[in-house]
């Protein structure tokens, strides 16, 4: 391999990366690891199996699953070769638009595939695909990025992780309730608090029902979903813009400020399903959906959820393939997005060929709860630190007497290392505080002699010495 020198600084392009994309060292890794061993290990403990999914699909598995503002989101993949070669532009004229084609199939004839806009609908096909092999209800978990193509902004990224756990093949509501608890269990690990919000879609069908606008039930459910980003007078706007009236606005509005425990807030809802709304109209739609709520919360009670849990009306969740209950998790203590999101999704197989086929799930945003868990400093101190134990570099006698010891350390499972040249002490010291290297060992003469080995807590000042064997001594004494 050759390397091309560029003499003239002024030619060298500075090396970027995409936006809304991140490089992450050592240490950041480090954290981001954390987060995946402790939210996989929460998830096995309720019986969910691994599985992984290429980065790419075709086109025609991901298009229409997200809404019309998804598909727009999608990163496309142009063919391999020269995509635009065999590609008849007269048979994509159209008069009348922009620029006299239509671009949306000629997009299609060049790029057949596409990243991953989430792990969940891959996840559908997958279990389409190998149905045969998989036992039902299929409880899985994966954990890999996903790409959208949204502007970049603070806790909004172009590529980033999702933790998601899924379980398909039953309509048991003890599925959404073991969800909350894998959600109270990891961020009671990771010690942050948050709320936990439920609603269902049902319901929101329901308000669509009630309010005389049945069909504009994903309009209303899209203008809710912002609430929280634009406001409620702006969420009504954007429905009267959709078509609905003002008297139909009147109805949903009620809901969308309802306060109070979970059943004054199901009894309420309850009667305006039942007829007692401005518009007299009756949802047996929004009904089921409040049975089914008014379930769940009856098992929540029952699990002593150690987080608030509290049903939100207004939470819409703009995702289309959402059926049953929705949730949306939030940091109670630190200012950004959602951090968990998911849902019950009763047609998501039907659509590769696998009717009647319900499933629900919920996704870690691994790369907000990093933001999180750094903003309120709890990453554990071992964490942040690759390296336990430094032996300091003292010459070719004392190395030749570290190497076995620091060979059995390693085996025993003690990150550990020794500083490669033989320089000045200060340097070593200041490189051991620059990686939070929390222990050092300096082996002399006298070391050598005496066939031991001293280790210094550099926070605390203690040192101890130990016999060159006494693998567990010294452990003990860093734990």
């Amino acid at each position: 391999m050759q390397f091309v020198t560029v003499k003239d600084k002024s030619m060298a392009q500075k090396p970027s990366i995409p936006k809304g994309t991140r490089d992450f060292g050592p240490a950041e890794m480090a954290g981001r690891n954390y987060i995946f061993d402790t939210i996989r290990s929460v998830f096995k403990t309720y019986g969910y199996a691994p599985i992984e999914t290429p980065s790419m699909e075709n086109l025609s598995t991901l298009l229409g699953k997200y809404g019309e503002e998804g598909d727009k989101l999608l990163f496309r993949i142009l063919n391999s070769g020269d995509a635009f070669s065999k590609i008849n532009y007269d048979d994509y004229r159209v008069e009348g638009t922009e620029d006299g084609y239509n671009s949306k199939a000629l997009s299609l004839k060049v790029c057949e595939k596409g990243l991953r806009y989430d792990l969940t609908v891959p996840f559908a096909r997958f279990v389409v695909q190998h149905q045969n092999d998989i036992t039902f209800p299929f409880k899985r978990f994966q954990i890999q990025p996903v790409w959208r193509a949204d502007r970049p902004q603070k806790g909004r990224y172009r590529e980033f992780y999702q933790c998601d756990v899924d379980v398909i093949g039953s309509t048991s509501q003890l599925n959404e309730l073991e969800l909350v608890q894998i959600v109270d269990r990891v961020f009671t690990l990771f010690d942050v608090n948050v709320c936990i919000k439920i609603n269902n879609r049902k319901v929101l069908t329901g308000m669509a029902e009630i309010c005389g606008f049945p069909d504009k039930v994903v309009d209303i459910t899209v203008a809710i979903d912002k609430i929280d980003k634009i406001g409620l007078e702006a969420v009504e706007a954007e429905m009267l813009e959709k078509g609905l009236t003002a008297e139909a606005v009147e109805v949903i509005r009620p809901v969308l400020v309802l306060s109070g425990s979970t059943a004054e807030k199901i009894a309420v809802m309850r009667d305006l399903m039942n007829g007692k709304s401005a518009s007299g109209l009756v949802s047996e739609t929004g009904l089921k959906g409040l049975d089914e709520l008014e379930e769940l919360f009856g098992f929540i009670d029952a699990a002593g959820i150690r987080h608030d849990v509290e049903i939100d009306l207004s939470l819409a969740r703009g995702l289309n393939y959402y059926t049953g209950a929705i949730f949306e998790v939030k940091a109670k203590d630190f200012a950004i997005g959602s951090i968990c999101g998911g849902g019950r999704y009763d047609n998501l197989t039907g659509i590769f060929g696998l009717p009647n086929m319900s499933g629900v799930g919920i996704s870690f945003g691994a790369d907000r709860i990093y933001d999180v868990l750094k903003g309120l400093d709890k990453f554990p101190s071992e964490v942040t630190s690759t390296t336990k134990l430094l032996f300091a570099n003292m010459g070719a006698d004392e190395l030749r007497y570290l190497i076995p010891v620091v060979k059995a350390l390693r085996e025993a499972g003690v990150p550990c290392e020794i500083y490669p040249e033989q320089t000045k002490l200060k340097k070593q010291f200041e490189y051991a505080d620059k990686k939070a290297i929390p222990f050092l060992s300096i082996v002399g003469g006298n070391e050598i002699a005496e066939g031991t080995v001293n280790v210094k807590n550099l926070a605390t000042g203690e040192q101890k010495s130990f016999a060159n064997t006494d693998v567990e001594g010294i452990i003990m004494f860093m734990n």
